[in-house]
């Protein structure tokens, strides 16, 4: 009885844990009195690949990938995108 416990109670872990989204990242709105004095970029990508959302000339978060600069919203999204490239750059 008590192992039948024990079971259904790891196996609701774990279905828990597998059912759990990828993280939201929340985006800031930029307006014209917080841009910083970045320096504009013509990115490789049109869209953030990893979460979709339109690149602008000033993301500060960027990654060099085969001597293209791809921008990302988010310091989350560049990260994803640094652990496989391959699978987010289009070919």
């Amino acid at each position: 009885m008590k192992s039948k416990i024990i079971l259904t109670a790891l196996l609701s872990v774990s279905l828990f844990a597998c059912a759990q989204e990828t993280p939201k990242v929340k985006h800031k709105k930029s307006t014209s009195s917080s841009k910083s004095n970045v320096a504009k970029v013509k990115f490789a990508n049109a869209e953030d690949p990893i979460c979709h959302m339109k690149t602008e000339d000033d993301m500060k978060d960027t990654v060099v990938y085969k001597n293209k600069t791809y921008g990302f919203c988010s310091t989350y999204c560049k990260d994803e995108f640094k652990k496989n490239p391959e699978k987010y750059v289009q070919k």
